[in-house]
């Protein structure tokens, strides 16, 4: 089976990289295309034996398994382009938190789903979020789900936790490297620790506590208790965030929210231009 990438921005060089690592698909088998074709070619120089095709009709014609790699505003004129090459066979798999599988259904002929992947994917680790459209095959959906297991823990989410659940995985760890980098900066600014040591101590101590978390002998309430001593260094710092992150959080998944309504309500009047 043939699998197109149409996108190779960030996130589709991500997938297209963690699936041929992984060898979840053989590079032959796999067709990328862009917008700006000069794009999808260091990927080729980098991973021999994928094919960059001239155009998306191309990777339309030739792979029965399409992602679509681009941005969510992009997704219904590249669909209703590609629509009259576009049949039941196909699959079309969107990537992008607001546009849904069922959304797909309604401008094309193919079966649908929508994976939401993470940036710790391509360290073929981390969480892939999923959901399948309607019409969408068993068949397809084990191939779907079999793909992910390659590079992450495929989760089922519901339409309505969309975003909160996109948050924690696929904005979470450039939300979480921020916190990591003032935190290394703070302790440059207030003690004689160099900017290096702080960083490469950060790093080494973040990939442990995810392993810690991976092995399951913590839980991450369990894992403040065991670190906490009464009256320790650890609580004095602890006070210290529980007074000053103050509703930091609430606030950073309302504002999320909120964008992710502009983008549907934007998204939504071009599907319903459609009908």
């Amino acid at each position: 089976m043939n699998v197109g990438f149409i996108g190779t921005g960030n996130m589709g060089r991500i997938l297209i990289e963690a699936f041929a690592e992984s060898g979840a698909i053989k590079p032959p088998s796999i067709l990328i295309t862009n917008r700006t074709l000069e794009k999808a070619y260091p990927i080729q120089s980098a991973i021999p034996g994928i094919k960059v095709a001239e155009s998306s009709e191309e990777i339309v014609k030739a792979c029965s398994l399409i992602f679509l790699c681009v941005k969510p505003l992009d997704l219904y004129p590249l669909v209703t382009q590609l629509e009259p090459h576009l049949t039941e066979n196909h699959c079309l798999v969107s990537i992008t938190s607001p546009v849904s599988a069922s959304l797909l259904e309604t401008i094309s002929p193919c079966q649908t789903a929508r994976v939401i992947p993470s940036i710790t994917n391509r360290a073929l680790s981390g969480v892939s979020l999923v959901t399948f459209g309607a019409a969408c095959s068993d068949e397809w959906r084990k191939t779907i789900i079999t793909l992910f297991e390659s590079i992450s823990e495929p989760v089922l989410i519901e339409e309505t936790v969309t975003r909160a659940a996109s948050d924690i995985v696929s904005c979470g760890p450039a939300f979480f490297s921020y916190l990591i980098q003032r935190f290394t900066d703070a302790a440059v600014k207030e003690t004689d620790i160099s900017k290096e040591m702080a960083e490469q101590l950060a790093s080494g101590m973040i990939t442990g506590m995810g392993k810690l978390i991976e092995t399951g002998h913590y839980t991450l309430p369990a894992l403040q208790k065991k670190v906490c001593v009464k009256g320790g260094v650890t609580g004095e710092g602890i006070n210290i965030l529980e007074k000053e992150l103050g509703d930091v959080f609430e606030h950073l998944f309302q504002k999320t929210h909120e964008k992710f309504d502009e983008d549907l309500s934007l998204i939504g009047d071009q599907f319903r231009s459609h009908h």
